[in-house]
């Protein structure tokens, strides 16, 4: 954990040279301020931690774990000490957002023999939950009442796809999907802050400084398509739509008001 700090405070340090030096007193603490959230919020998803495979031979028998109500990707990979890509790998999961309760995982590698079929569930029938949610969690609707604050500046959709994960305290933003390629788009007129691969878990990331208080992201990028320090305009095409660290093609679009993460589906525009 401690090495993970100092890599990311290096790299936060590092990130500042990006920035040019006559405006890095007011732009370069937003920057900071900006990546370290988006690195925090990385950090939770548990992508990218560090793992060792203790069962080193041949004849070792794979660590599983099985499936219980509530469970979601994340809370299983920080418990075994693994990460989700991993646990991705080792289970060849063909949608990485819903789980089956009395699946049974792989945790490392080794023989199939501990790790075989799935565990009958005593439910009647599996239940497939989206990871990151429980519930009571609503579907995703692009129907939500706009935030008070949504007519400051001009918003624009940032990707033509389906939403397909919503806003919660832990996704920070929404996903939208697509295809590889798709174009990118600023939301809103602003200038690029970053433009880079440093923030684990996120891919290849752009964050806009905006007006009032206001900061976009756009991770899992193919391709970066401006720098840092560029003025860019709504509708601009400023990436491609990619699977950088993620299980699938999307972009996990983010906005934030004075460094808090907001709803971005109640400052985009209908559609």
């Amino acid at each position: 954990m401690l090495t993970e700090h100092v890599t990311q405070s290096h790299f936060l340090r590092g990130a500042m040279k990006n920035v040019n030096p006559q405006r890095r007193g007011r732009s370069g603490a937003l920057l900071l301020c900006a990546l370290a959230l988006l690195a925090g919020c990385a950090n939770q998803s548990g992508n990218r931690a560090p793992v060792t495979d203790l069962n080193s031979g041949s004849t070792a028998v794979a660590r599983t774990y099985v499936i219980k109500p509530g469970d979601t990707l994340n809370k299983i990979a920080r418990a075994n000490g693994i990460d989700e890509a991993t646990l991705l790998r080792l289970n060849k999961l063909v949608n990485p957002n819903r789980l089956i309760v009395g699946q049974t995982l792989r945790l490392s590698e080794g023989t199939e023999a501990a790790a075989a079929a799935p565990r009958p569930s005593t439910m009647s029938k599996p239940e497939a939950r989206p990871l990151d949610a429980t519930a009571s969690s609503p579907q995703v609707s692009e129907t939500t009442a706009p935030a008070a604050d949504a007519g400051l500046i001009s918003w624009g959709w940032p990707a033509n796809g389906k939403v397909i994960q919503g806003f919660t305290q832990t996704t920070k933003g929404i996903d939208i999907a697509g295809n590889a390629g798709d174009a990118i788009e600023a939301a809103a007129n602003g200038k690029v802050m970053y433009a880079g691969n440093g923030v684990r878990g996120l891919g290849n990331l752009i964050i806009v400084n905006h007006d009032n208080g206001f900061i976009t992201a756009y991770a899992h990028n193919r391709t970066l398509l401006v720098k840092a320090g560029q003025d860019v305009k709504k509708g601009a095409k400023i990436a491609e739509m990619g699977q950088t660290d993620a299980a699938s093609v999307r972009l996990h679009f983010e906005v934030r008001r004075q460094g808090t993460p907001v709803d971005p589906l109640q400052y985009l525009p209908s559609r």
